[in-house]
């Protein structure tokens, strides 16, 4: 794999970068790629690497953090020239950046936080992502019992989402214009999962619930699931990443808001930063790149996307972006928010 690192540079000093960037292959590692939302991601990153010329090789850890290592070391043994990890287990995945940083192969850590100085952390706002949507849940819900549905424990951005999503709430909570009655992390972010939860939450205070905030709109359709069977489907509840049913609940009326992360700037964005760190990008000259401490104390090169919150306000943005149909967004709705009225 190095002997292809060497003959890049060979070329590019003969013919250009463009020759180099076609002798470079990006592999990816997803924890969990049955959800939606990483097939779009996934398209941005293959047309980043074909525009530069570079080959995608990927893997599916399959929400298994021991798989992902091994998906990793096969990459590793594949001879990829960089590395776009999607961590399952932010902590687990050490050996693995360990791994690529031993063959000298640079590593972007995707949308979620991989704890080590060694890997690029390149996601969007998450801590704003939680303030948009309790920000959101609030103004439709002032006052009652609120749910906070978290994302997986072994995800940092769960954490960082109910940062933000609590720094929103405080006020209202040290009123007692609001009361927290319940509270769970999602097991793997899995919609299941999520409606478990809920479902226990609502037997535990005989469905006095007023609204909730779900972290992301995978968890959120589990949330909206268990409140269906009981009735009462139409409360406030959060979400994120702009996934197809979740707008679609938007326009029905049993989600109040999906933040969307467009997931092609950053699967663009990914690309376009592995394939400039295997020529040999330093992290601090990638373009965007900002010095950013975690709350575990490391300080590492990472670049945040600025996220948009969507309610029924502004659902046709993500039809006029091209994000999703008007007939899917729309589907089963009949004098809903514009573009469905």
């Amino acid at each position: 794999m190095r002997k292809t690192l060497f003959l890049g540079v060979a070329m590019a000093a003969a013919l250009g970068t463009g020759a180099y960037a076609q002798d470079l292959t990006v592999g990816v590692s997803w924890s969990n790629f049955q959800e939606e939302r990483w097939k779009t991601d996934e398209a941005a990153i293959v047309a980043a690497l074909e525009a530069a010329g570079a080959e995608y090789v990927s893997s599916d850890a399959q929400s298994s953090s021991a798989k992902q290592l091994s998906d990793i070391e096969s990459l590793i043994a594949q001879g990829v020239d960089a590395l776009i990890i999607l961590a399952q287990d932010s902590q687990a995945i050490g050996p693995a950046v360990q791994a690529a940083a031993d063959e000298g192969i640079p590593v972007v850590g995707y949308d979620r936080l991989i704890e080590d100085p060694r890997a690029f952390y390149l996601t969007f706002d998450n801590v704003e992502v939680g303030r948009m949507q309790a920000r959101a849940v609030l103004e439709a819900a002032p006052e009652g019992n609120y749910v906070m549905i978290k994302g997986s424990p072994t995800d940092p951005n769960a954490d960082f989402l109910r940062g933000g999503q609590q720094e929103v709430l405080q006020e209202a909570v040290d009123s007692g214009a609001i009361t927290i009655v319940g509270e769970a992390y999602t097991d793997g972010w899995l919609p299941a999962n999520a409606q478990r939860n809920m479902e226990q939450i609502l037997t535990a205070q005989a469905n006095e619930v007023d609204a909730v905030v779900a972290s992301n709109d995978g968890t959120a359709g589990g949330v909206v699931a268990a409140l269906t069977a009981q009735g009462m489907d139409g409360i406030p509840v959060s979400g994120q990443d702009g996934d197809h049913a979740a707008l679609n609940r938007i326009a029905q009326g049993t989600q109040t808001v999906s933040v969307w992360k467009d997931a092609r700037d950053l699967g663009k964005a990914a690309g376009e930063i592995a394939v400039s760190m295997a020529q040999g990008t330093e992290m601090s000259a990638v373009e965007g790149a900002q010095e950013w401490t975690s709350p575990g104390g490391t300080t590492l090169w990472a670049r945040f996307l600025e996220p948009v919150p969507v309610t029924k306000d502004n659902l046709s943005a993500v039809v006029d972006a091209g994000w999703i149909s008007q007939e899917d967004l729309c589907q089963g709705v009949s004098g809903g928010p514009a573009p469905c009225n």
